[in-house]
Order: structure tokens, then sequence, then C-alpha cells
């Protein structure tokens, strides 16, 4: 080969590389296009299908908007909310994103279709009187008015990178509609100040929870000079807790359509169902354990397994419970589209429910990236240890908070979890660096920048995170007065 001919070939590789850089280039660029396509093509669909079901005749029209509002929630919420409940597994490492968007997706839409509630309150947990509506026309532009504002503001929080609750979004969004259309008098206030609470409540109890299984962890298992002799101890005694603590739960608030069960009951079944695990987990955990170093990476292997099944029961637990107050305004303007009346509670139909169900996952799907990053890695970094302390304070916030009768939300809880496992290592560390006189030196040296820097959470995502959950109902109200008089003077009588 003469020198022309390599040169003619390396001028052709060039070109090549070129080429194959620009369609890499291009394929990144275009791929938040694509998550538009799809989530455009399936809010089409859903209208479609709202066309087919509800027929064409009169009204057929604001029932059809209806559901393509809708399903924008429903991408929405998946989006978000489900980023809760499996970015901590991801960010352990114990889930492939693209595992735990497979897992979530099967698991949020059983959670609605199987056990999701057929009965929603249409006025958001009674938050205001359907009495104060002057006609059924001015009811479904309120309900409409808080579908739109709810999802635009959770599309706002997805796209900043804040974990926000959409519950407390519709809340807000239903809230001030309903102002805007009937006055301060239709807002019940006590409801809304039990809301406002949980904004307090949720994160410090979940955090505090989380915060607690993590330095029992510590201190027995992890601090013990036989690592793996305290795990074969304890771990099929923490696996047997979450076992229990899923089963009340899930009977408590994730099957209230297949059948009703009462507090009490619930823990004589948790209480059963844990014995059960830890009595079958216990030759699990010694198998597993048979072979593994003496230090603290070995330990990570025996909660793989478990972190991955809470994460899927909270996902089913969530799909169960949250996806009907989201498509509640859809099923209030359906019903009240379809019988003339305005009901403070209303039955869903099987296809609103399979809107909202389809809607999540296709929007985790899309998406949901983005925010299980954000939950399972960014905040603070999280080891199946401290992601499974995440899941199981999840998941006993929510029922102590049932028991108190308080109104919380999922995303504060497990996002509060984060942040408590993340600032206990932070104490822990500290008090562990003065009692072996290690940080006197160093410390004095260190300036105040390099201080913050080494700190185990993130300020700036802690802070973005908790502002955003304040003015989430103040927001979604205000855009929802806002978009209820444009609609009200555009189509109002």
């Amino acid at each position: 080969m003469t020198s022309e001919d390599k040169s003619s070939w390396k001028t052709l590789d060039r070109d090549l590389n070129r080429i194959s850089t620009l369609e890499t280039a291009t394929l990144y660029v275009s791929r938040p296009m694509i998550g538009f396509g799809l989530g455009l093509t399936f809010m089409v669909l859903a209208g479609f299908a709202a066309a087919f079901v509800f027929g064409l005749g009169s009204g057929s029209a604001v029932v059809v908007a209806a559901a393509v509002f809708g399903a924008y929630m429903a991408l929405n919420i998946g989006a978000n909310d489900v980023a809760n409940n499996m970015g901590p597994a991801v960010g352990a490492n114990a889930l492939t994103m693209g595992g735990a968007i497979v897992i979530a997706a099967l698991c949020e839409s059983a959670g609605a279709l199987l056990a999701g509630g057929d009965v929603v309150s249409t006025i958001s947990k009674g938050i205001i009187d359907p009495a104060g509506f002057d006609s059924s026309m001015m009811f479904i532009w309120a309900m409409m008015a808080a579908l739109v504002s709810s999802a635009l503001w959770v599309n706002l929080a997805t796209w900043i990178g804040a974990p926000v609750s959409t519950t407390h979004s519709v809340v807000g969004g239903v809230m001030g509609a309903g102002i805007a259309a009937a006055g301060l008098a239709t807002v019940n206030w006590t409801s809304m100040g039990q809301i406002a609470a949980s904004w307090v409540i949720s994160p410090v109890l979940g955090g505090a929870i989380a915060a607690l299984f993590l330095w029992f962890i510590k201190t027995f298992i992890i601090y013990r000079e036989d690592k793996i002799a305290a795990a074969r101890r304890w771990v099929p005694v923490l696996i047997g807790i979450m076992a229990g603590v899923f089963a009340v739960y899930l009977a408590v608030k994730g099957l209230k359509k297949l059948i009703s069960i009462d507090l009490g009951p619930a823990l004589l079944i948790g209480l059963a169902v844990g014995v059960a695990t830890y009595l079958l987990s216990s030759p699990y955990i010694r198998k597993k354990s048979q072979g593994l170093e003496n230090r603290n990476k070995s330990l990570k292997v025996l909660f793989g397994l478990p972190l991955v099944i809470s994460a899927a029961l909270l996902s089913f637990a969530h799909g169960a419970n949250d996806v009907a107050n989201a498509v509640g305004p859809l099923a209030a303007i359906v019903h009240t589209q379809e019988f003339g009346e305005i009901a403070g509670k209303v039955h869903i139909p099987i296809w609103v429910m399979v809107i909202g169900a389809l809607g999540i996952s296709f929007g985790l799907v899309t998406f949901g990236p983005k925010l299980i990053r954000m939950v399972g890695s960014q905040i603070t970094k999280l080891n199946p240890m401290r992601a499974y302390c995440v899941a199981l304070s999840a998941a006993i916030t929510v029922i102590v908070a049932s028991w108190l009768g308080l109104p919380v939300s999922s995303t504060h809880i497990a996002v509060g979890g984060v942040f408590g496992v993340g600032f206990y290592r932070e104490w822990d560390h500290s008090r562990r660096a003065r009692k072996l006189n290690l940080d006197r030196p160093e410390a004095k040296r260190l300036a105040p920048e390099e201080r913050r820097r080494r700190k185990l959470v993130r300020r700036s995502h802690f802070m973005t995170i908790v502002a955003a959950w304040v003015i989430t109902v103040p927001a979604a109200a205000g855009l929802s007065a806002v978009v209820f008089y444009v609609l009200n003077g555009i189509f109002g009588s």
C-alpha cells in the first residue's frame, strides 16, 4: 500500500469518526424529544379513548379535554412521585435503572388496577364544600383548573429536580379553584391546617425512623468485631420487621378495594407475617453469608434482595393509593358531565383508572430517571443498608400517620428518610472523629468552604427540595385560580 493510499484511508477514518460523533450527539440531543413525543402521543390516545367510551354527544368535548389533562397529570406522577420508591434502591446499586423502571411500572399499574380505591373524594380530602358552587359547569371548570395547574406544577418541579407531593399539588389546585369560584368561605381551613402540618410531620418522622434503624444497624452489626456473625443474628430480624410492617401497610392502605381491614386485625396479620418471614429468612441469610469476608462491603449482599422487595411493595401501595387522588378531578368531571350533579364522592370508571395507571408507567419510563438519580444518589450517598432504612421508615410512618389520622405525603416521608440517613451519618462521623481525636489537628487547618464541601448531605439539594415543598400548595393554588378565571371567562355562561 502506497503512502498516498494510507493517507486516503486515514482521511476516511477521520471522516467516519466525525460522522459517528455527529450521530451520537444527535441521538443525545433528540432523546428528550423522543420522550416528549411519546408523552404527547399518550395524551392524544387518552383523548380518543375518552371519546370512544363517553361517546360524541353533548358535553363530550369537556370529557375529552379532561382525559387529555388527566393523562398529562399521570405522566408527571410517573416522572416525579415514583422516584421516591425506586431512587434509594437504584442509588444503593441494588437495582439497575432499567430494572427499577420495569418493576415500578408493573407494581404501580398493578396497585392502581387491582387494589386502587374505586371511590374517590372529588374535593380532595374534603377541603372545599361542593355546595358553594353555583352550577355544575362552574364545578367542572374548577376541577379542570385543578387538574391543569397541579400537572403543570409537578412538571416544573421535575424539570428543576425537586421531588414534590402530587397529592399536595392536587390539594392546592382544588383549593385555588374553589376560592376563585366560590370564595374563601368554601375552604375547610381545619383540613388545610392538617395538611400544612404534614409538611413538617412527614419528613421529620420519616427521617427520625430511618435514622433510628441506621443507628441500630451500625451499633449491632457494622461496628461489631465479627460483622458476619452479627448479621446472621440480626438481619433476619430486620427482614421479619420489614415483612410485618409491609403486611400491615398493605392491609391498611393498599388493599381497601379488595377487603376492608381495621388497624387492630392488620397488626395481628403483620405480626404473623413478620414471625413467619423471620423463620424463613434465617436459613437464607446463613447460607448467603457463608464465605463472606468480615467487612462492611460484604454486608451489602445480605440487604440487596430485601431492598428490592421493599421497593416493589412501596410501588404497589403507591399505585393503590395515590393514583386515585391524581385522577380524582378527572373522575369528578366525568361524573358531573354524565349525571349533571355535583357529588362529594364518585366512583372511578375503569377507563379513568387505566389512564392513570398507564400514564404513570409512560411517565416513569420517559422522564423518571432524572428524579430517581436525584433521590438515590445526589442528596446523599446510599448503600443497601441505608436504602433499606429509608424504605422501612416510609412504610412505618404511613402506618403511624394513619393511626393518628394525619394526612401525610409519601414523597415527603421517603425523601425525609434520605435526609435522616444522611444527617445521622454526618452526626455519627463527627462523633466518632471526636472520640478518636482525629479531627482536632485537621479541623483548624480546613477552610470553612472545605468543611461545608465535606458534608454528607448536599445542602443545595436540601434547600431546593424544602423550598419546593413549602410553596407546592400555594403555587398550585395560585396557578389554579388563574386557569379557572381563564376557563370560566372563555366558556362560562
